[in-house]
C-alpha cells in the first residue's frame, strides 16, 4: 500500500511493482539514471554531453567551465545575498544551569517578523550530530557545537528561514528563530561529567530558550511552527508535544516539521546495529532517559525511544515528516560505517551512488522500504500529520534554497512528488489547503532527482 499526495491510501503504482523482472529492470534503470544525473546545476553539462562527438575532450571541458561560469554569473545577478542574522547570547539562562557543553551560555538568532507575520513564529532547532564518548565530546566541547564562545557571530537564513517572498512565500514575514545546538543529545540531555567538565544540559537549554522567546513576544503568537534538521529534526520529534504545552490550544496553532530526523533502527551491512549502539551510548552518557516521551518509555527501553520510529505514532501535536528515502547520512554512518565494512566494499557506493552494484542498490531499496513502513500505518493515518518522502540521495532539504524552493531563477530546484515541491507541500499542510501524504516511487522513475549528492 502507498500514500498519495492528497492523503488517500491506494494500491502501489506500477513503479513500485514487486515482480522480480520488474525489480531487476528498475535496478538497471536506476543505475543508468544515477550515472547520468547530477543536480539541477549540472543541466548545462548534460546538454553539452549530448553532442560529445563534436570537438576534442579538452574543448568540451572548456565549454563546460564556461557554461558553469555563465550560469553562476547569471545566478548572482538574480539571487540576492543571503540574509545574515546576528547572534544573541542568552546570558540569563546560566542562572538556571542552561549552558553549553563547556559551561558558556546558550545562544540564538532572531529575525523579526513584519506585517501579517508579526504574530507568527518559526522556531528552528539547529542540528549537527551527537557525541557518545569522552573523546567525541572533548572534540565537540572545543567547537561551535559545544561552546557559544566559538559560534559564528552571524549566520545565513535560507530555505524555510528565508525572508524572500519568492523563495519562501508562506513564511517569509514570520518571526524566525534558530536556537543554536551546543549540547550533543538533540536538546534532551541532563547531567554533568565533573571529571571531564562536560555540561549535558540540552533539555535546560530547550526550556530556557523557549521561555525567553515567550517573554519577548512569542506568548501572543497566533501561529507557530517548530522545525529542525538532522539532529535538530530528531529534537523536533522528541519535543513537539512539549512545545505545544507552552501555548493555549484555544488561541495558537502549533505544528512541527522534522526534516531528515527519521533515523531508523536498521541493520548495517554486517548485520549489526551500528546506530543503536551509538544511540545507546548517547542516552546513557548524557542522561537523556528522563526527557524522552513517556508514552514510549512506558513500553520500550530508553534507547528505542531515541529512535523516531518508536515515537512518532504517539505524538499528539500535528507534525510533518520530510525525509529523503535514501538519506545519505544514514547510508554513510548507520548502514555502511567503516566499522561494519572493514573490507571497504561499500566505500565507493556510499560516496558515489552511481558506483553501487545491483546487490547494494537492493540493500538501499530495502532500507527505503523500512522507512516507508515506519510511517505508513498509524502516523500516515492521522489527518493532522503531513509527509513527504522523496527518492533522492540527500540529507536536510528545508533549510537549503536549492531543495526548498521552486524558484529556478534563485537557484531553487525542489524535488517534487505529483508536481508538488517541498515548500508548497509544507505550506499546504500547515495552512490546511490540502492533506499532504506524499511518498515517492522506489526509484527516481518519472522525474529527475535534482538533488542527488
Amino acid at each position: 500500500m502507498g500514500v498519495h499526495a492528497h492523503g488517500a491510501v491506494a494500491k502501489a503504482k506500477p513503479c513500485s511493482s514487486s515482480s522480480s523482472s520488474r525489480r531487476l529492470f528498475l535496478l538497471v534503470v536506476v543505475l543508468v539514471v544515477l550515472i547520468g544525473s547530477y543536480c539541477a546545476a549540472a543541466a548545462a553539462d548534460e546538454e553539452m554531453n549530448s553532442s560529445s562527438n563534436r570537438g576534442s575532450r579538452s574543448r568540451r571541458r572548456r565549454r563546460s567551465r564556461s557554461r558553469r561560469r555563465a550560469a553562476a554569473t547569471a545566478a548572482d545577478a538574480v539571487t540576492p545575498a543571503p540574509l545574515m542574522v546576528p547572534i544573541t547570547i542568552l546570558k540569563s539562562a546560566v542562572d538556571s544551569g542552561a549552558v553549553c557543553m563547556d559551561g558558556t551560555p546558550p545562544a540564538y538568532h532572531l529575525h523579526p517578523g513584519s506585517g501579517a507575520g508579526n504574530n507568527s513564529w518559526i522556531v528552528n532547532l539547529e542540528g549537527g550530530g551527537w557525541c557518545n564518548n569522552v573523546r567525541a565530546c572533548q572534540f565537540r566541547k572545543a567547537s561551535r557545537r559545544g561552546s557559544s564562545d566559538l559560534m559564528e557571530k552571524e549566520i545565513p537564513f535560507g530555505g524555510i528561514m528565508s525572508s524572500s517572498p519568492v523563495d519562501n512565500p508562506d513564511f517569509y514575514k514570520w518571526n524566525r528563530v534558530k536556537i543554536r545546538y551546543c549540547d550533543g543529545a538533540s536538546f534532551a540531555g541532563e547531567g554533568f561529567d565533573k571529571e571531564n567538565g562536560f555540561y549535558f544540559r540540552g533539555q535546560r537549554i530547550w526550556d530556557a530558550t523557549v521561555r525567553h522567546l515567550l517573554s519577548i513576544g512569542m506568548a501572543s503568537a497566533e501561529q507557530v511552527l517548530l522545525t529542525g534538521c538532522s539532529a535538530g529534526g530528531l529534537a523536533v520529534i522528541l519535543h513537539c508535544d512539549q512545545f505545544q504545552a507552552f501555548f493555549p490550544r484555544s488561541t495558537t496553532v502549533v505544528k512541527c516539521l522534522a526534516d531528515a530526523g527519521l533515523f531508523l533502527d536498521a541493520s548495517d551491512v554486517s548485520g549489526g546495529r551500528s546506530l543503536r549502539s551509538y544511540y545507546s551510548d548517547i542516552v546513557a552518557m548524557q542522561g537523556v532517559a528522563p526527557n524522552l516521551p513517556p508514552a514510549c518509555t512506558a513500553r520500550l527501553d530508553t534507547t528505542s525511544c531515541f529512535f523516531p520510529q518508536n515515537v512518532i505514532d504517539g505524538i499528539n501535536t500535528p507534525i510533518f515528516l520530510l525525509n529523503a528515502a535514501y538519506d545519505v547520512w544514514q547510508i554513510q554512518e548507520s548502514l555502511a560505517p567503516t566499522g561494519a565494512d572493514p573490507s571497504g566494499a561499500w566505500r565507493a557506493c556510499k560516496s558515489n551512488h552511481s558506483a553501487c552494484d545491483a546487490s547494494q542498490m537492493k540493500f538501499l531499496q530495502d532500507f527505503r522500504d523500512q522507512m516507508v513502513a515506519s510511517v505508513n500505518n498509524g502516523f500516515a493515518g492521522s489527518r493532522s500529520n503531513g509527509l513527504f518522502i522523496n527518492s533522492c540521495f540527500a540529507h536536510c532539504q528545508s533549510e537549503l534554497p536549492m531543495t526548498w524552493s521552486d524558484n529556478a531563477a534563485g537557484g531553487g530546484a525542489s524535488p517534487a512528488i505529483q508536481s508538488r515541491g517541498i515548500a508548497k507541500s509544507v505550506g499546504d499542510w500547515y495552512f490546511g489547503r490540502a492533506q499532504v501524504k506524499a511518498i515517492d516511487c522506489p526509484y527516481p522513475c518519472d522525474r529527475t532527482c535534482r538533488n542527488i549528492i
